[in-house]
C-alpha cells in the first residue's frame, strides 16, 4: 500500500491539525516525488501581508517528509525518522497559492539500506521549492533527516 496525496491529507487532519488549519495540502506522492500546496490567507498571513514562514516550512518539511515516511513503509522495517537541521531561504513575499515540491526522493533509498545492514542512524539533506502561481521562486528550505532501526 503506496501513500497517496488523500491519505497524507487525512494524517494531517488528525495529526498535524496546525498545518492542516493553515491550508497545508498534498497534492501528488510517489516514491520520487512530493507536491504540496498551501494558499496564501488571512489564518496563515504575517503582518507584512504574506504567508508566515513557518506556515511555509510546514508545507516545505512535509514535501520532504512524506517521501521519508513513503519510503519506510515501503521497506517494511521498524525505522524512526527525526528532522535533525533546517536552512531556509526566502526570495519574494509568498502571497497566492504556493506550490512546493521535493524531488529528492532517490535519496532516501540508499540511506535506509546504510541503516539496516549497519544498524547505525544516517542522515541526509532533502530540498523543498516552494514557488508562486506565476513560477516565481519565493522560497528554499533544506531539511536534514536523520533516520535510525529501531531495536525491538
Amino acid at each position: 500500500m503506496n501513500l497517496t496525496s488523500s491519505k497524507l491529507n487525512t494524517f494531517l487532519f488528525f495529526k498535524l491539525p496546525s498545518a492542516y488549519i493553515s491550508g497545508v495540502r498534498a497534492k501528488e506522492i510517489d516514491l520520487l516525488h512530493c507536491v504540496v500546496t498551501v494558499k496564501h490567507r488571512w489564518i496563515n498571513q504575517n503582518p507584512f501581508k504574506s504567508m508566515y514562514f513557518a506556515v511555509q516550512a510546514m508545507a516545505a518539511e512535509l514535501t520532504t517528509g512524506a517521501l521519508v515516511m513513503n519510503h519506510i513503509h515501503k521497506s517494511g522495517k521498524k525505522i524512526s525518522m527525526l528532522v535533525s537541521q533546517n536552512k531556509a531561504v526566502f526570495t519574494k513575499k509568498a502571497t497566492g497559492r504556493i506550490t512546493f515540491v521535493c524531488q529528492d526522493g532517490y535519496k532516501i533509498e540508499e540511506a535506509l539500506k546504510q541503516a539496516v545492514s549497519t544498524g547505525e542512524g544516517q542522515s541526509f539533506w532533502m530540498k523543498s521549492i516552494g514557488t508562486n502561481e506565476y513560477g516565481d521562486q519565493v522560497s528554499e528550505m533544506e531539511f536534514e533527516w536523520s533516520i535510525k532501526l529501531k531495536l525491538k
